[in-house]
């Protein structure tokens, strides 16, 4: 099996207002991957609670193997959505691991 494990810090300019609506939305999108893409065993998204902390979304997602991982990555609905982070992205940081 392995884990996914994403997290996100948005552009510091995007507007509070803009920014409360976008990332709930991000969130739901992304764990809707879960119904169009078979690859995908298991998907949590989560907005950053602590203002301690500097990155804003977290996502967690598991795969049978290394090639449900690469589907998922390639797979249109996942780059739609991909599409939209990208817009406000500063910076990503990701890690899989195998358990």
């Amino acid at each position: 099996m392995i884990k996914h494990v994403v997290l996100f810090k948005f552009k510091a300019d995007i507007p509070k207002d803009i920014r409360q609506q976008k990332l709930p939305e991000i969130k739901k999108s992304l764990e809707m991957l879960q119904t169009h893409i078979s690859e995908l065993g298991y998907i949590e998204a989560g907005i950053n609670s602590n203002p301690e902390e500097s990155y804003d979304l977290a996502l967690i997602s598991e795969f049978a193997n290394w090639e449900d991982l690469k589907a998922y990555v390639v797979h249109p609905e996942h780059q739609k959505v991909a599409a939209v982070i990208r817009e406000i992205l500063l910076e990503r940081a990701c890690v899989d691991y195998e358990f």
